[in-house]
């Protein structure tokens, strides 16, 4: 332990003296005659002297203990005894393919070599059937995933399903007596109110299984954090707290002073790797929402509106104010609103727009049927207009063999998937083992097989039909607005 600032002098004043000795009065006080100790004695109560009748106030113990219990019970202390149980570790094994690190370690080490690999988090019990909501990069390439409760108490976990994009993921455990968190809201969070960060930033590195309890502020709403070097993906309005968050405290939970859950802990900012006052969490609104999609659909149904932006020229500050339409998608719901390329979007929904971060905060949390009113800079009236389901989620579906799911490609899908083509037979559905097979993955666009063009999902069905007994064929795709070739063998 050290001590900043040791070295330190105590000056006595004519107040410390009031308490001293009459033995020492003098060398407080030299040029004071020393007081007797009738005069002392009353020291303490000559600023509000009691009536004479009045009897003196005895403190007995047990009330000195209840006050002190009771000024010690705080708002952080019944917030951290009220969401704490529900905080549980998580830990996972991921195996990884090791590839050379050297020239010469390409003699020696076996092709396909694999190391395992440990890592651990946090997770925070929102449901009474053991659902369990963390941060997507807790899990991600986990092998086994398993959860320990406060009580010390293992389970292995199952994942349920997880957004990369949002950085959420949702795991179930089998057991029915859990504690569950009270859950809150983000919407109208104050900046300034008390923040209360719990997780384990430790993991199993210490004896006991009980979380760790930090405390701040909330420090501001809707902030964008970009990905360092060697990270992926953007986080989106996020909330901001200088409540210590530090690695193992990813997926824990955000608490506000009445003991709810109004955050998802997942990043911070730092130069050292341990907390430095920038931590982010992942509004809890959002998460829940995310969650319910998993566990109902498992997948994350959000909802579209056929607008992309991009930035505007800043001013002489290097600051922005806005975001101009790149491109309108044909028949979407921002075409029917008569938005055009060129506009310049000020706000959505109240929130100001500075750069395209702002816009693709306010899509991420879209569903369906959710309205949206967009001030244009120069129009008096604000633009209004509702979300719809994006359009390879309604398009028609057709089967094709071995579980895959095609549809075709329309000038929405282009525009959803920023596709280069304008036609072609699109993987809507693919099981992952038959997807390592043929090495064909989701959201692959089919755009030929034997040098036979396709320009839709009943086109590509149509040409395999025609194959009798065993077939090679060259199937040619777009993958990431890039062409790509299979030679693959079909048998009926």
């Amino acid at each position: 332990m050290y001590r900043i600032g040791s070295s330190f002098r105590l000056r006595p004043t004519q107040s410390w003296c009031i308490l001293l000795t009459a033995n020492l009065w003098a060398a407080c006080n030299p040029a004071a005659d020393a007081p007797d100790e009738d005069e002392l004695a009353p020291s303490l109560s000559t600023v509000h002297p009691a009536p004479s009748v009045a009897p003196t106030t005895q403190v007995s113990p047990q009330n000195s203990s209840a006050r002190l219990s009771q000024d010690r019970n705080t708002a952080i202390v019944r917030a951290a005894s009220r969401v704490a149980p529900a905080v549980v570790s998580i830990s996972v094994i991921r195996t990884q393919r090791t590839r050379p690190q050297s020239f010469w370690e390409t003699f020696y080490m076996p092709r396909g070599a694999e190391r395992r690999s440990a890592g651990f988090g946090s997770g925070v019990i929102v449901d009474q059937g053991g659902i369990i909501v963390t941060n997507n990069h807790v899990i991600e390439g986990a092998d086994r995933i398993q959860v320990t409760l406060p009580n010390g108490m293992d389970a292995e976990a199952e994942l349920v399903g997880a957004d990369a994009r949002a950085d959420i993921a949702v795991l179930r455990i089998e057991n029915d007596e859990l504690p569950v968190a009270p859950v809150g809201s983000s919407d109208g969070l104050l900046i300034g109110e008390w923040a209360i960060a719990i997780g384990n930033p430790l993991g199993t590195y210490v004896g006991d299984t009980e979380p760790t309890v930090t405390a701040g502020v909330v420090s501001a709403l809707d902030r964008n954090i970009a990905p360092s070097s060697g990270e992926e993906g953007f986080y989106l309005g996020m909330i901001q707290t200088d409540a210590a968050i530090n690695p193992g405290n990813s997926g824990g939970a955000l608490v506000n002073s009445e003991g709810e859950v109004i955050g998802i802990n997942a990043s911070i900012i730092s130069r050292s790797g341990g907390s430095e006052g920038l931590g982010f969490a992942i509004p809890i609104d959002r998460a829940l929402r995310i969650a319910d999609d998993l566990l109902r659909f498992g997948e994350v149904r959000r909802a579209w509106i056929g607008v992309e932006v991009e930035p505007v020229e800043a001013d002489l500050w290097g600051r922005t104010r806005g975001v101009r339409i790149s491109r309108v998608a044909p028949g979407s719901p921002g075409d029917l609103a008569a938005l055009e390329p060129g506009d310049r979007l000020l706000t959505v929904n109240t929130r100001s727009l500075t750069d395209p971060l702002d816009f693709e905060g306010v899509l991420l949390d879209l569903r369906a049927g959710d309205p949206l009113s967009l001030n244009v800079e120069g129009q008096a009236r604000s633009v209004e207009l509702k979300a719809v389901a994006y359009p390879s989620l309604t398009a028609e579906r057709v089967d094709f063999f071995q579980d895959i799911q095609l549809i075709t490609v329309s000038p929405q899908i282009r525009a959803e998937r920023d596709l280069v083509t304008e036609n072609g037979a699109m993987i809507a559905g693919i099981p992952e083992e038959l997807s390592d097979r043929i090495g064909l993955q989701l959201g692959d666009v089919i755009l030929g097989v034997n040098r036979i063009p396709v320009r839709s999902a009943r086109e590509l069905t149509a040409i395999f039909e025609n194959f009798s007994g065993e077939a090679r064929v060259t199937v040619t795709f777009e993958r990431n607005r890039g062409m790509g070739f299979r030679d693959l063998v079909f048998r009926r």
